[in-house]
This record gives C-alpha cells, structure tokens and sequence, in this order.
C-alpha cells in the first residue's frame, strides 16, 4: 500500500509542476485586502487580512498578513476546485500570546468545511484536522521545531483519501480520511492572535 501510496503522488506531483501557479503578493499596494481572495473567518472575531511590505519576504517586497483576533482565519482563494494535487505556501510567525499558527486549507466547500494542516510556533508542532460546520477536530500531530520570526514551508499532497503533509521538506504527517471528497477551494489559515505572514502560496491539479 506504501508502495502505491508513493507512485500516486509521484504522478500528482509530475502532473501538478506543469500545471501549478503561484501567488506571490507583489503586483498589490501594501495594507489593501488581498484581491481575488475571499478574506474571511471561521467562529467569531475579527480577522485582518491585507497585502504588507516586508523586507524579510521570500519574494520581495509583499506577503499576506494576517493581524485580526478571531477564532479561525481564513482566507480562500477564489475560483480554486481541486480535488487531487497540492497546495504549498511559505509563512512566517511573528506574534500571539494563544497561538502562533500558520495553515493550508483544502477541498473547502465554504468557511465552516475544509480540511486544514497548520504548524505552531508555541506548540513545536504541525496537526491536521477537518473541520465540519465550523467544528475543527484534530486527527493526528507530530512535534518538530517550529521557530517564531522565521520563514518555514508547509505543504499538503493529497490524492483521494491520503494526504502528506510536509513541514520544512521534511514528511511530518501521512493521514487518510473521506469526509471531503469533491474538489473545493484552498487557501491560507491562522488561529486566535496569530499574526503571521504568507509569501508564493502555490498549488496544482491532477
């Protein structure tokens, strides 16, 4: 099962460099919401997502920021459909007294139905998770050394049930799960105070 596990998302991946994109932020003026994304939230609060200069940036000189208190935040972008491929962003954690968080959403329906994989810098960890009708639960974790004011890459393949989530180039986590099967959106996820930064949000079909 490893075995074929392993030549699937090696076709995913074949397949997906020839069709990805990526989302750099750099062609908007700082502190304007991000365009052609839906900037919004799952619970309550109040989430803040805007386009800000950074000098640290992967790809200068804009990320995603995300500087609000809300219970999820979330921002999806718009006109995505996937069902099998990948979705990678790099993200910096810069502050947050109750989380420091960064996240990948797929296969999102709306704002309260997505699968979703994030590292936390207070945590020292990386975890997975669906969320139903605004329910998250987690389903599998592993501790690694996530460093706040520093820029990590985290990265989600998934094809049908079985998803890899990779932290740094590194596998933290291989799950399976069939609660969200058709294609839905992907995007970008923080949790409670984190205020972190996204740069070259990337993904691809198969």
């Amino acid at each position: 099962m490893k075995t074929l596990n392993a030549l699937l998302l090696m076709i995913v991946l074949t397949h997906s460099a020839a069709t990805a994109a990526t989302i750099n932020f750099d062609d908007v003026a700082p502190d304007a919401p991000p365009p052609g994304w839906t900037a919004t939230k799952t619970g309550k609060g109040e989430a803040k997502w805007t386009i800000a200069k950074d000098d640290t940036a992967p790809s200068k000189p804009n990320v995603l920021k995300q500087s609000g208190e809300a219970t999820y935040p979330l921002c999806l972008k718009n006109e995505t459909s996937l069902k099998d491929g990948f979705v990678e962003v790099k993200f910096k954690p810069i502050s947050g007294k109750e989380d420091q968080a960064g996240g990948l959403v797929w296969r999102a329906k709306d704002s309260d139905n997505y699968y979703v994989a994030r590292a936390n810098a207070l945590e020292d960890n990386v975890a997975i998770y669906h969320t139903i009708q605004g329910k998250r639960t987690e389903k599998k974790r592993t501790d690694v050394k996530v460093a706040s004011n520093q820029w990590h890459t985290l990265r989600v393949d998934f094809i049908g049930n079985h998803f890899t989530v990779t932290f740094d180039g590194k596998t933290a986590i291989e799950w399976e799960d069939q609660t969200f099967t058709k294609p839905g959106m992907v995007g970008v996820w923080t949790k409670a105070d984190s205020v972190t930064l996204f740069d070259d949000f990337s993904f691809g079909e198969l």
